[in-house]
């Protein structure tokens, strides 16, 4: 093998420090610490050992740093005074990693342990640190073995002892602490240790990544459900695919385990599959095996044992085979460590958590989350419901005909459960009656889901109550067999005979039955409501006209037919003339009649609700309350959704509950005060769509309402990952969706600080809109994404997108401002680069045609302050743009003074800088004349531009004292400040302050 030179080490050591952390970083570390001792170059070497001790903490590997520390250390003890002081505070500061790494490590006795503590404490000792950290160790070391009044003292000594340059930072410490108080039982406590770290006041490099996972079960425990929602859904977008964090990837698994998201626990769990095999930091591997143990335990009792499992080692398990395989490889290192400590303690600790009980029976999350697969039953439903007494099955009986006499929702469920009971018994058990019930609800469940056997259900239902002198029921069968004809797009003519003798059957039933009116009423809007479809399929595509809004008799027809039955059956039967009125408010809204829908929906939902029906009414509310939005009416709008949402608390369909709560979370969206409640309600209303089976449809939309809302609150990551889980989803409907969607996850991203991903959803969204006629999407999104691109230093990407977002602009010719904005970007990247003299030429020229572009859209908009041609906007946005300009050309001006006086003082401009003798002072002056025509514009623009115009005045002060003219730039700045104190109508103090002390500080 080559011998590495000095200068290829030194480059692997740069590169290696910016690598990914992992085993391939470890791998790279390992042979450049060869490298380095067969050079023979002290200082390189205790490099190369203190960076490979770096990749091993922030890896998986984290318990091998103790060699490398082990032969740094003894370099330190041959020649202290080879390690300058950051050297020496460093190689103390690993002490503390070593202390955790030896503590994780079963093979290392527990005298070496204990060995290793004292020897840490004598150096600290010696050099003079705190022992505040040693004490830390001691804690965790103590509580390891079970010396819990040992780990007592040494947590009151920890907290009592003097923070020093050794100290770790407040966020590790804080975490520590809040897990003391958690292993002592006091959930409570932790959290208010963890508050300045998960509140984003204390950080660090692995916070609060690491104790977003760890609060979660806290807050289950304390009931805190909205905030362990919130720690999951942020901490895990934190620690997602971070090797040196699979602990905290364990814990997020663990909480989807206990909170009834065991689908959302697979998906994590699929994610970090290739990290599940045995690591070398067994303690590691034990904690992030833990969580994982917890899902698969829980998935098992659900009945999904035999499911097809991640796999293992390139093996493919079932979940209860890689359930048996964890716990076994778990519990042997468990007991590894029990045998160095001489307790039970880990092992202990372990078998509890893997043996916990979910805290909350569903939380939904919010994140799309794909359902589990229906479980393999092991015996039948019908073996599995014992049998219960006669008793309790005619009272069930009872209630259940109720229900279906009052169409209350949950009529469907009780004849479910009694289908299930009816099952259980022999048939000659069966009441006659009762079991041509249960058939009844079968068949109109058949009918309902469009089964191609619903007909002969329906006729074999009819067939049975007639037979039981039951022509009531044997009526209602007919109506549901003409009304299953027309769902199943039967010929116009046979539907029309099903209905007549629906209709017949129930004017034949005896005039004693108290259910005839309503058996009559019933049949008479059926036919309606199906007549009316049959009219508008016999008039065919040729005549669609006829019932657009507005257009033929149809409508007319229709509404005439309803105004009838309602004044037929108003005070009679107000249910059913309720769903009639309902019908007229959609007739309405067909032909364009807003206005006269709106009373007939009111009209209906209150007929519902004094019928004593209120879940009747939920429909025409929640229909009530989107024509509100769309005139404009939102007050009356939410008061509309909120009157749905309490009227559907007894409604059973889930689909219903969604829409009730999407609609409502939408009307709050609008508001600037109610994002919490808005996220509240798209929260649930994601859930029930995945109850319903619409994930892809309602719950895509109901997540980004969800996501709008969290941004609206400021939480940014959630709203992010929300958005990002179901995108796949929202990008389905529609190109206008998926460029909103794609530019508001953009916008996410970028307030997250990730700029590459940013930058890549703003390009894929004006790639969709690139076939759009309007540029104008195109454009901005192209700008959005070059201003992420040249943050995160992409610059030649970043030029490209501005150059096109600049040549869309041009097209439409009506955007002076864009142009204006991106001229000025591209003016600040070109000396990024090489600031050599060309690229400050081109600087310089680019802000000039920016200022072009606007003198030119002055001259059209004129002295009269005409609208922007194509923005509507007023021309002084023209001209503050201009004077922006003019300071940003100022700005230039200086970073180019400054580069220059820089090279000058480092020596490094070379002689070919120094030829060019860029007079300093001259530009110096010139900013000076910018700065101060800026800021008479900004005077011009009046009160609204005085902290823009004190800017100018002060960037002009100052620079007149680079040159000499301290008085000069003075007395500027304190005629501006007269000038303020004389206002009528006066200035924010906060202006003034400013404007005094920099005035202070130029004279001083």
């Amino acid at each position: 093998m080559t011998m590495l030179t000095r200068e290829e080490i030194e480059q692997g050591l740069a590169e290696n420090r910016s690598s990914p952390n992992g085993a391939a970083r470890n791998a790279h570390a390992e042979v450049l610490v060869g490298a380095a001792e067969a050079v023979g170059d002290g200082a390189l070497f205790r490099t190369a050992l203190d960076n490979l001790i770096n990749a091993y903490l922030w890896s998986a590997e984290s318990s091998k740093m103790l060699v490398p520390f082990a032969r740094l250390l003894q370099e330190y003890d041959k020649d202290p005074g080879s390690f300058d002081r950051w050297d020496a505070h460093s190689l103390f500061w690993q002490f503390k990693w070593v202390a955790t790494a030896i503590s994780d490590s079963p093979e290392i006795p527990l005298e070496s342990a204990v060995g290793w503590l004292d020897e840490m404490e004598r150096r600290y000792r010696i050099a003079g640190y705190s022992e505040r950290p040693v004490r830390e160790s001691e804690l965790w070391l103590a509580d390891a073995i079970g010396d819990d009044d040992r780990a007592e003292r040494a947590h009151r000594a920890w907290l009592a002892a003097d923070r020093d340059d050794m100290s770790d930072c407040h966020a590790c410490e804080l975490n520590g602490q809040g897990a003391y108080a958690v292993l002592r039982g006091n959930d409570a406590r932790a959290l208010e240790l963890w508050q300045p770290v998960l509140a984003g006041e204390r950080t660090c490099a692995e916070e609060p990544h690491r104790l977003l996972a760890t609060s979660l079960l806290p807050l289950l425990r304390l009931g805190r459900f909205d905030d362990a929602r919130s720690h999951h859904v942020r901490g895990y977008r934190m620690a997602r695919g971070n090797e040196s964090l699979l602990p905290s990837i364990g814990k997020h698994i663990e909480f989807c385990a206990l909170s009834g998201n065991e689908s959302r626990g697979l998906e994590i769990l699929a994610e970090h599959a290739a990290h599940m095999s045995p690591l070398v930091n067994v303690d590691d591997q034990m904690a992030f095996h833990g969580g994982i143990l917890v899902l698969l335990r829980r998935l098992t009792e659900l009945g999904h044992g035999q499911s097809p499992a991640v796999p293992y080692e390139g093996v493919p398990h079932t979940v209860s085979e890689l359930y048996e395989v964890l716990r076994a490889s778990s519990l042997e290192i468990a007991r590894r460590f029990d045998a160095r400590n001489g307790t039970t303690r880990v092992s202990d600790r372990f078998l509890a958590r893997i043996g916990r009980e979910p805290l909350v029976g569903v939380l939904p999350l919010g994140v799309r989350s794909g359902a589990l697969p229906r479980p393999t039953a092991a015996v039948s439903a019908a073996t599995a419901v014992p049998a219960p007494p006669a008793a309790d099955v005619e009272e069930l009986v009872e209630r259940a005909r109720q229900a279906r006499e009052q169409r209350h929702p949950a009529a469907d469920s009780l004849w479910a459960e009694l289908g299930v009971r009816v099952d259980a018994r022999p048939e000659d058990e069966v009441d006659p009656l009762l079991a041509a019930d249960v058939a009844d609800q079968r068949a109109l469940t058949a009918a309902r889901g469009g089964a191609p056997n619903a007909a002969e259900l329906l006729e074999a239902v009819r067939d049975r109550y007639r037979e039981l002198g039951q022509s009531e029921r044997a009526a209602l069968a007919e109506l549901r067999l003409a009304s299953a004809a027309a769902q199943s797009g039967a010929e116009p003519r046979r539907i029309r005979e099903l209905l007549a003798v629906a209709l017949k059957a129930a004017e034949a039933l005896d005039a004693d039955e108290p259910l005839r009116g309503r058996r009559i009423a019933l049949a008479e809007l059926s036919s309606i409501r199906v007549e009316s479809y049959l009219r508008s399929l016999e008039a065919g595509p040729e005549h669609e006209h006829l019932h657009e809004p507005g257009q033929g008799h149809g409508h007319d027809e229709l509404a005439a037919e309803l105004d009838a039955f309602v004044a037929a059956y108003e005070h009679a039967l107000p249910d059913l003339a309720a769903e009639a009125e309902e019908m007229l408010g959609r007739v309405a809204l067909s032909q364009g009649e807003p206005e006269r829908a709106l009373p007939l929906l009111a009209a209906s939902a209150a007929r519902a609700v004094s019928a004593g029906l209120p879940w009747q009414a939920v429909d025409a509310l929640v229909l009530r309350a989107g024509v509100l939005m769309s005139v404009e009416r939102p007050e009356e709008a939410e008061q509309a959704a909120r009157s749905a949402l309490e009227h559907s608390a007894e409604v059973t369909e889930a689909e219903t509950q969604g829409v009730v709560r999407l609609t409502l979370a939408d009307i709050l969206l609008r508001r600037t005060d109610a994002g919490a409640e808005a996220a509240e309600h798209a929260l649930t209303a994601a859930h029930w769509f995945d109850q319903a089976d619409l994930t892809a449809d309602g719950g895509a939309q109901a997540r980004l309402v969800l996501a709008r809302a969290y941004a609206r609150e400021g939480r940014h990551a959630d709203a992010a990952e929300v958005l990002q889980s179901t995108l796949p989803d929202l990008l389905e409907h529609g190109e206008g969706q998926a460029v909103s969607v794609r530019e508001f996850l953009g916008d996410l991203l970028r307030q997250l600080g990730d700029s590459r991903a940013a930058a890549e959803q703003y390009l894929l969204a004006a790639e969709v809109a690139k076939g759009w006629e309007d540029t104008r999407p195109q454009a901005a999104l192209a700008q959005a994404a070059a201003e992420q691109l040249s943050a995160a230093r992409l610059d030649q990407e970043a030029l490209a997108a501005y150059e096109r977002s600049l040549e869309l602009y041009r097209v439409t010719g009506d955007a002076p401002v864009a142009e204006v904005r991106i001229l000025r970007s591209l003016a600040w990247m070109a000396p990024r680069a090489d600031a050599n003299e060309a690229a400050w030429a081109r600087a310089r020229d680019l802000m000039g045609q920016a200022a072009g572009v606007l003198e030119a859209a002055l001259a059209e908009a004129g002295p009269a302050g005409r609208a922007e041609a194509g923005e509507g906007r007023a021309a002084p946005q023209l001209r503050a743009e201009l004077a922006q300009t003019w300071l940003q050309l100022a700005q230039l001006l200086d970073w180019r003074v400054t580069s220059y006086e820089q090279a000058e003082d480092e020596d490094e401009a070379g002689e070919g800088s120094r030829r060019l003798e860029v007079d300093t002072e001259a530009l110096r002056r010139e900013e000076v004349e910018l700065t101060a025509r800026a800021g008479d514009l900004y005077a011009e623009l009046g009160p609204d531009h005085l902290g823009d115009r004190l800017q100018c005045v002060q960037y002009a002060a100052w620079t007149e004292q680079e040159i000499g003219r301290e008085e000069a730039g003075a007395a500027r700045l304190s005629e501006l400040i007269e000038e303020f104190r004389a206002m009528p109508e006066g200035v924010p103090d906060e202006l003034l302050e400013r404007a005094q002390s920099t005035l202070d500080s130029l004279r001083s």
